[in-house]
């Protein structure tokens, strides 16, 4: 018998207010627990949905932008049922693919010269049909033990187009737009054949939410909790668990305490910790008394945290054609070229180039003027300790060089730095070379104190959620939703016992 009798009485903190926390928060007080307290570290609740309006009324993602697939999605649903959807011409052409290439993509070349939308095309499907056969787990043989890049070289080197110079540097490019999908540094640290764990949902790809962004998802899932549940500025320093032995004398009631940095302190049933892989890859060892079990350690430092970040410039006006959703830069040696690769692998040359990272710069909804980069990896870490200004100015230097076209200076930048940002340190989870992902994931959500190591410890006292613990939905957003639900409905479980 837990020395509270039902959910009314049971205590629970969760550590994090992004979609996992959130989730857990509202299904535990929809539930009937009274007793709720979630810690956020920063100044503002939601992670890495992170919703601004720095140019104009209108929104920018700094971080999450799409709703990933539909079919069995929460996060779609609510959505949809709460219209936040974005209606109009524009929807269509945001239902797609993250990052896929339509003919309205502009693939330059160094020399300026536009590669044919014949070639775009046939490599770009070509490239689906292979990451595809990852996915689905039908990769050959001699596939199966390569990293993501070495399967890709191997199988593309048999596609005609694959002699052409066009063909290769498109396909490069392909490499490097996969590396943001991933958020890996690069393909040839990925796992080719684990890329079968994850799941796609069924249905297209939201890449905009309507005028209120994921924001305004958020909200929905704040509506439910009741004022002070959450605590911003609160960054946890420290968590004690089991803190109480049964049949010991009663003076401490509650088996686990958290610790915060601002020095005030927080006793607790059950903790539910949302943090992300990159928080805990840097904390996990000082963070929690006593340790962690050796297994959770482990997948912790071999699951893969990588960095996606975006560069958005904002210009007075628009300078390319009304058709263009974006200019892709297309390099002789760009960085996913296999022996450009090798080559940069020793030593710091790849960053007097880490600007060919960047795989070009797409329209953004709702900001007429501006464009959105994208870049991951070592080479976005770099990018994340220059100026705003000077990598700016590297980006109008590209896209004039590239394009010919007369280009104005930036007015405005806004760029993320998720790698720098201590309460995330990255973007989101990847399954490295020979890491065995769904070992690493069901480690990463396993509850403690163990089952079978509970005798005489009081049950449930930290559990784990946030997308880098879900099997099958690493990565996303309703990843994330739906780890927070599956610890509350543990809790609920346990007191409906």
């Amino acid at each position: 018998m837990s020395s509270c009798s039902g959910p009314e009485d049971a205590k629970v903190v969760i550590v994090g207010s992004g979609f996992a926390g959130l989730a857990a928060a509202a299904t535990l007080v929809k539930a009937g627990f009274e007793h709720v307290l979630v810690l956020e570290a920063k100044e503002r609740i939601g992670g890495r949905v992170h919703t601004t309006k720095p140019f104009t009324e209108n929104v920018i993602e700094v971080g999450a932008n799409w709703i990933h697939g539909q079919k069995g999605n929460p996060l779609f649903k609510i959505a949809k049922e709460e219209n936040l959807l974005s209606e109009g011409p524009s929807a269509s052409k945001n239902m797609c693919l993250p990052r896929s290439v339509t003919p309205r993509d502009y693939f330059f070349k160094e020399d300026g010269k536009q590669v044919s939308k014949t070639a775009v095309d046939q490599v770009c499907s070509h490239f689906s049909k292979l990451t595809d056969k990852a996915f689905d787990d039908e990769l050959e043989r001699k596939h199966r033990k390569l990293t993501l890049g070495a399967y890709l070289d191997d199988a593309f080197g048999e596609f005609p187009l694959a002699t052409t110079e066009d063909g290769q540097q498109v396909f490069e490019w392909c490499k490097r737009t996969e590396c943001t999908d991933e958020a890996c540094s690069t393909l040839y640290e990925v796992s080719a054949s684990q890329m079968s764990n994850y799941t796609a949902l069924e249905g297209g790809f939201f890449n905009t939410l309507g005028p209120g962004g994921y924001r305004a998802v958020l909200d929905v899932l704040l509506k439910d909790l009741p004022s002070g549940t959450i605590q911003c500025s609160a960054a946890v320093k420290s968590i004690r668990w089991d803190l109480v032995r049964k049949g010991h004398c009663e003076e401490q009631r509650y088996p686990v305490q958290v610790v915060c940095e601002n020095g005030r302190s927080f006793e607790a049933d059950h903790v539910i910790v949302t943090v992300s892989l990159g928080v805990l890859k840097d904390k996990a060892t000082t963070m929690f008394d006593p340790p962690l079990p050796k297994k959770k350690l482990s997948a912790i430092e071999n699951l893969g945290f990588g960095i996606v970040d975006k560069i958005v410039l904002f210009f007075e006006k628009s300078f390319w054609p009304d058709d263009c959703a974006g200019v892709q830069m297309v390099w002789k040696e760009g960085p996913e070229d296999k022996d450009v690769y090798e080559s940069l692998s020793e030593g710091d040359t790849w960053k007097k180039t880490w600007f060919k990272k960047i795989t070009g710069f797409d329209t953004v909804a709702r900001h007429p003027t501006a464009l959105c980069g994208w870049i991951t990896g070592r080479e976005a870490q770099y990018m994340e300790n220059l100026q705003d200004s000077e990598i700016g100015d590297i980006c109008v230097r590209l896209l004039r060089s590239f394009t010919g076209w007369s280009v104005p200076e930036v007015s405005k930048t806004l760029i993320s730095r998720w790698g720098s940002d201590s309460h995330v340190y990255g973007s989101y989870t990847f399954i490295p070379d020979g890491v065995d992902g769904v070992k690493a994931h069901k480690a990463l959500a396993s509850p403690l104190p163990p089952k079978d190591k509970c005798r005489g410890r009081k049950h449930l006292q930290l559990l784990f959620a946030g997308e880098a613990t879900h099997v099958n939905f690493y990565t996303t957003t309703h990843g994330a939703y739906l780890t927070g639900v599956r610890e509350a409905e543990r809790l609920i479980s346990y007191y409906a016992d």
